[in-house]
């Protein structure tokens, strides 16, 4: 009793041996997985995130006016594990240092990351299409000319098309 009681006078004067969060700064370690981060315009709508997310917290569908594709994250089935972020061609989901995921019992359904993707018509049939962003033609081409920027506008179909000619 007299040992515990020693320990936990010493205790008393001894500063506190955890983070002051939510209350003050607080060390966030180098390369912490924390909520993901999207970003429509990089996006090509690949679904591979969609395909690996361990957690199943990501959807790609189309919207009901048919104008383009929306694309949803809900962090509270998230596990962090960094997949969409390893497998996006493009880049457009990243995770962030930002750790903080508290949030009120009746926002737990509206606690998402949200994006859209606008269609745009073909430059040849006017097919609506997902734009290609310019991430993935410098993934795929080391230098971008305008032959190759024309693609760019043009639906698969009439890439093949054209590269028949």
């Amino acid at each position: 009793m007299a040992s515990f009681l020693k320990i936990a006078i010493r205790n008393l004067f001894k500063k506190p041996s955890t983070d002051p969060y939510p209350f003050g700064e607080t060390f966030v370690p180098k390369g912490l997985r924390g909520k993901a981060q999207y970003n429509a315009r990089a996006c090509v709508a690949c679904r591979m995130c969609e395909y690996v997310c361990a957690g199943g917290a990501i959807q790609i569908r189309e919207v009901a006016d048919k104008s383009g594709l929306e694309f949803i994250l809900w962090h509270n089935t998230c596990t962090f594990c960094g997949l969409c972020e390893h497998y996006c061609p493009t880049k457009a989901i990243r995770l962030t240092e930002d750790y903080h995921t508290t949030h009120r019992q009746e926002d737990k359904y509206r606690y998402v990351e949200k994006g859209f993707i606008k269609y745009v018509n073909c430059a040849r049939c006017d097919t609506p299409m997902v734009p290609i962003a310019p991430e993935l033609f410098n993934v795929a081409f080391e230098q971008v000319n305008t032959d190759i920027e024309k693609l760019r506008h043009l639906c698969p179909k009439c890439r093949q098309e054209r590269a028949l000619c």
